[in-house]
């Protein structure tokens, strides 16, 4: 049977002849975390074990061969190895948000505390201090030091007044500088915290790392101003507004936003001074006003994007994690400018295929709705979230 292909789809098919390099290994994974099978390689359960993993949502690589941290989000725990895994579904050493390995539930089945958690996703650190979204509490937690054992308490919290409280925006109907709502994405960078306030459709900035708990943002973006939380702030302009902000990546003064809900990455060029400042372009979306999956087509291409929720910038790439594409994709840092064009593809054929897995079983090189990325030295590291796993896969040499 011949299969027709319309002219629009065709038009978002690459030059003929364009060959582009593998932006990753094209074995696939190096290590494969969180993998669900038992020693006979038959299926096994998602039950909390030191090695398995459920809907992991965050990764991070701590500096200069540090722990390696995964947020194990449906498990409601943090899990850290105390330096890189170069096995297969390696045992965790550390974790934090429950009593053991063994056991699970939103803030450990108890009360909410300095060493719980209630659906973590985000993670960041700089080497010294670490941060967490914690965001089903509502909150940011902070570790001025990197955790040593297990279950050792955060030091400070954000978007709530105390490490016992955690509901959205402290109770209010609107938000405020220091009050958060579904707080999915964090990054501590160049001495400053950025936190992805996804539920106030908003990215917060503080300046400086914060001392205190509670401690106000000084900076916002998505709204005009701290106290609104409108979708796509409510004609404020299609450069300012957002509607599903989930991630941050920061490269030396630009800002990446990963605005899943308007389908496309958000970029700005300068550290923003004011609050609402426009972003200079977008990736994913031919003008700022485009926020349709895939540009209103059922295939992707290689300047669409679908539901993007991670993105990490590494050795000269912004990687981007195309999340409802089940697809990783790459755009040259020292060519970003508005509609570019991914010059990388990972966990698909080509840029026009998506499906989960590519519709088939799991494999090292395929993916299931990737929620988050990081990089570290020749690995980047893949929350494959919906096949319960997390991937460390090299980059292509």
């Amino acid at each position: 049977m011949r299969i027709s292909l319309s002219p629009d789809y065709r038009r978002a098919l690459p030059p003929v002849g364009m060959a582009l390099p593998p932006m990753l290994d094209p074995a696939g994974a190096r290590v494969v975390l969180g993998n669900q099978v038992d020693a006979n390689g038959l299926p096994d359960s998602v039950a909390p074990k030191p090695h398995t993993l459920f809907g992991p949502r965050g990764v991070c690589f701590a500096p200069h061969g540090g722990p390696f941290f995964v947020a194990d989000t449906g498990h409601h725990r943090l899990m850290v190895w105390n330096k890189g895994p170069d096995q297969d579904n390696a045992p965790a050493d550390l974790l934090i948000g429950q009593p053991d390995f063994f056991s699970e539930g939103r803030n450990a089945r108890g009360v909410v505390g300095a060493a719980t958690l209630n659906m973590p996703t985000g993670i960041s650190t700089d080497g010294t201090v670490i941060a967490v979204a914690d965001a089903w509490n509502h909150r940011v937690l902070i570790w001025r030091t990197l955790p040593e054992h297990s279950n050792q308490p955060a030091d400070l919290v954000l978007g709530q007044a105390d490490f016992l409280s955690g509901v959205a925006n402290r109770g209010d109907a609107v938000p405020a500088a220091d009050t958060l709502n579904w707080c999915y994405g964090v990054t501590v960078a160049d001495g400053r915290l950025f936190v992805a306030d996804t539920g106030n459709r908003r990215v917060l900035v503080w300046n400086s790392l914060p001392q205190r708990n509670g401690q106000a943002a000084d900076l916002v973006l998505g709204q005009t101003d701290m106290v609104t939380r409108d979708d796509n702030a409510s004609g404020s302009g299609a450069a300012v507004g957002m509607r599903w902000p989930h991630s941050v990546a920061v490269d030396d003064s630009r800002i990446l936003v990963a605005d899943a809900g308007n389908n496309r990455i958000m970029v700005w060029t300068s550290m923003p001074n004011a609050d609402g400042a426009p972003c200079s372009f977008v990736l994913g979306q031919s003008s700022f006003d485009g926020n349709d999956h895939n540009r209103a087509g059922y295939h992707p291409d290689y300047r669409s994007l679908n539901m993007p929720y991670g993105t990490v910038v590494h050795n000269g790439l912004v990687f981007c994690a195309d999340t409802a594409n089940s697809r990783l994709v790459g755009y040259p840092l020292d060519d970003l400018g508005m509609d570019r064009a991914a010059s990388g593809l990972a966990a698909q054929t080509g840029f026009c295929d998506k499906g989960d897995n590519r519709w088939r079983f799991a494999a090292r090189d395929s993916v299931c709705w990737p929620f988050a990325l990081s990089a570290s030295g020749t690995t980047l590291a893949v929350a494959d979230t919906g096949n319960n796993r997390v991937l460390l896969w090299e980059v292509a040499a």
